[in-house]
């Protein structure tokens, strides 16, 4: 760069828009977006370790897409080049593939290609990137406000990670505003500006989640009002309603916005709430679009979704989009509300979609002839009996009368239900009768049998499949993670990840996250991390050997969208300092979810073994093992567990469920039973209290001659404890 180079790019630098001076460097300066970029978030974690891959960030415009590609610049030791898919072609691409083959062979340096509006490419120019990001030869960083799935060549996104960038919070836009008013640099720190509450709240609310629109009102507003005589630089409300006047409103014809719209409003007439209906009307036309379409839409909804709920539905659209036609707008906009309120107040039903079900039966079934009776008899000119033993509906009572339309092979075959709904509701009972009495009408259907031979070798290993516990934690896994409510970018904690069995499930939730497993020992830790090994270094699960009482102290500050353990807390001692931990953990937004066993719900073993010679010990043993389950404390109560929450301070929903499963009784099952270890109670040492060695030897006897090499079914009932902060 000459020295007329560096004067040039000065004086840019200093007449650049505020917006652009105030652009962040660092992941500290940013603001918003810490569902992507907050503390234990992928995305951060791979900036800060230097270990990118390809990235897409999707999002409207404002939110931070070329900030956090700037940010990366300044952070990654890779070289770092920045096109615009506007003005750039496949001539630029080529450019920074020979930038990139040069530096990995001179330096061993990686080449990070940033593409500013990427969906701008056109197919050959996306392709002209795809084999140079595929080899490795370029990192890519898109940056896109239009839907990357449907944008951008599917190769590219099938090799990028795509993060969605959401609008600012209006907390968020308090933060640039504060920031622009205090930096002495590149803000307005030097000058002394007094911005009017009032007007704060206005700029915020109309730059609808867009900083760039945010700081250029305010930049409009200090620059266009004149200092008063102390040198102070009043906005007030009617200057800032003068430098921001109309909501910008994210809307392309075609793309998300225009459809995720239209969405919302269909589904609000199909909900029945003509409030949100009209609303999602008004923002279509506020922002341009065409009423021609929205009346296309209700046309179709009319018959979809109200259908004969309501048949005057169709009637009123259709009459409402001439009287659009006939006066246009904006008077037109009264014809467009009402229709879209009569169909959000219609009655509704959708068993039109029965038509759709007989063209899956066209489809999928073999094609059978017309019956005679139904057949056209006039063309039947060599006598085949078309036409023959139809019976003319109009010559019987009520002009009605039971034959067989459908061809045999469809006989009895339903398409349409009738709903409960509206006008619907008063033919649906006649339609039923008809129906059985046009079955009583035909002839007997021949059944329909089907046969093959018995597959033994199949039939043990479903049996064997079946019958396995595993089966039974996975379930248990499966409901935990159903009321967890995971987004792809949570933070996880596994209290108990032993078995892993939490653990890679909810990996496989957060890929955009991460998931710390918390276990006891170093052995434990010692083999998740090797399991974890066959995972890319930052999609590996973070483990923490601690013991529960130690979580807050050795995880510190890292907050949790999501806590999730099997059996933590239920049974032991120390559960209140426990429940306290993890709720210092929890984010607000976050949940705590706990599958518990109720030990006194469990299954009893004496139910599975008869003692007919020794009727006294039988009662013996029953008591001995009730007394097992009959502590009385809160560390065998789910109330209790839900009380302890309660009082820290968290909204708490218990389910109870009863479970089962088949269980295979092998000699090692009872040896664990039966065998006494230093680190726990035994079965055999808590009967011990309460019955003699020689007694407990009796009931093990037995228990081995009647269960063992066995399936039994073990019942038990788990309780799914729901923690979060109220809302």
């Amino acid at each position: 760069m000459d020295l007329f180079d560096h004067q040039r790019q000065q004086l840019i630098e200093s007449e650049a828009p505020l917006a652009a001076r105030l652009r962040p460097h660092t992941l500290d300066e940013f603001v918003g977006q810490s569902a992507i970029v907050g503390p234990g978030r992928l995305l951060r974690r791979a900036i800060q370790a230097d270990q990118l891959s390809s990235l897409i960030f999707y999002g409207p415009p404002g939110t931070g897409k070329t900030t956090l590609a700037r940010i990366i610049a300044n952070t990654t030791l890779a070289h770092f080049i920045s096109i615009n898919a506007v003005l750039a072609g496949v001539k630029a691409i080529r450019e920074a593939v020979d930038t990139a083959q040069h530096l990995r062979g001179q330096r061993s340096q990686r080449t990070i290609l940033f593409v500013d509006e990427v969906h701008r490419f056109n197919k050959a120019q996306q392709d002209a990137l795809l084999p140079w990001v595929e080899n490795g030869t370029l990192i890519l960083i898109g940056a896109t406000t239009e839907n990357p799935y449907f944008e951008v060549n599917k190769a590219l996104v099938s090799r990028s990670r795509i993060f969605q960038l959401k609008p600012l919070a209006p907390d968020d836009l308090r933060q640039v505003v504060h920031r622009a008013l205090a930096d002495q640099e590149q803000g307005y720190g030097k000058k002394t500006i007094e911005l009017e509450p009032e007007a704060l709240v206005h700029l915020i609310n109309i730059a609808n989640g867009d900083a760039r629109a945010l700081l250029n009102a305010l930049e409009l507003a200090v620059e266009t009002t004149e200092p008063d005589v102390t040198g102070t630089i009043a906005i007030t409300l009617a200057i800032a309603e003068a430098s921001i006047q109309r909501r910008a409103i994210l809307y392309d014809k075609e793309g998300d916005a225009h459809f995720d719209t239209i969405s919302a409003f269909i589904k609000s007439m199909r909900g029945s709430d003509p409030d949100a209906a009209i609303y999602w009307l008004a923002r279509m036309v506020y922002a341009g679009e065409d009423p021609r379409f929205i009346f296309r839409r209700m046309v179709i909804f009319a018959s979809e979704d109200v259908g004969l709920a309501d048949p005057q539905a169709v009637g009123v659209v259709m009459a409402c989009a001439q009287a659009f036609d006939r006066v246009g707008l904006p008077e037109g906009q009264y014809p467009l509300a009402q229709a879209a309120l009569y169909l959000a107040a219609a009655p509704k039903s959708n068993s039109v979609l029965g038509y759709f079900d007989a063209l899956s039966a066209v489809e999928k079934e073999r094609e059978m002839e017309v019956p005679n009776p139904l057949k056209d008899g006039s063309r039947d000119s060599k006598q085949f009996g078309h036409g023959a033993n139809y019976k003319y509906p109009h010559a019987y009572r009520d002009h009605w009368v039971a034959q067989q339309y459908l061809p045999n092979n469809l006989q009895g075959q339903v398409f349409y239900q009738p709903s409960d709904q509206g006008w619907e509701a008063e033919i649906a009972a006649q339609v039923s009768r008809r129906r059985e009495a046009q079955l009583d009408s035909g002839e007997s259907m021949a059944d329909v049998v089907s046969y093959s031979p018995v597959n033994h070798a199949q039939d043990r290993w479903l049996q064997r499949t079946i019958g396995q516990a595993g089966n039974h934690a996975g379930e248990i896994r499966d409901r935990i993670f159903s009321l967890t409510k995971l987004q792809r970018h949570h933070v996880v904690l596994d209290l108990q990840a032993r078995t892993g069995l939490l653990t890679w499930e909810a990996l496989r939730q957060v890929p955009e996250g991460s998931v710390y497993a918390c276990v006891a020992d170093l052995q434990a830790a010692q083999d998740l991390k090797t399991q974890a090994t066959k995972l890319p270094e930052l999609q590996r699960p973070i483990v923490v050997q601690t013991a529960l009482l130690d979580l807050q102290k050795t995880l510190q500050d890292q907050p949790f969208d999501a806590i999730v353990g099997r059996n933590v807390l239920m049974g032991h001692e120390q559960q209140s300092e426990i429940a306290a931990q993890l709720v210092s953990l929890l984010q607000p937004t976050g949940r705590i979810i706990l599958a518990e066993n109720v030990p006194s719900q469990s299954q009893r073993l004496y139910d599975l073994v008869d003692l007919p010679n020794e009727p006294g010990l039988y009662d013996r043993w029953v008591a001995a093992e009730e007394c097992l389950y009959d502590v009385g404390d809160l560390a065998a109560n789910p109330g209790g567990v839900e009380q302890l929450f309660e009082e820290l301070g968290l909204q708490v929903e218990v389910i109870l469920e009863e479970s089962s499963f088949d269980l295979y009784v092998t000699a090692q099952l009872l040896e664990r039973w039966f065998s006494s270890t230093s680190e726990r109670l035994s079965y055999r040492d808590r009967l011990l209290v309460h019955l003699s060695e020689g007694e407990v030897g009796e009931v093990r006897s037995q228990m081995t001659q009647q269960l063992l090499n066995q399936t039994i079914t073990w019942k038990t009932q788990i309780a799914y404890i729901s923690a979060f902060h109220s809302a």
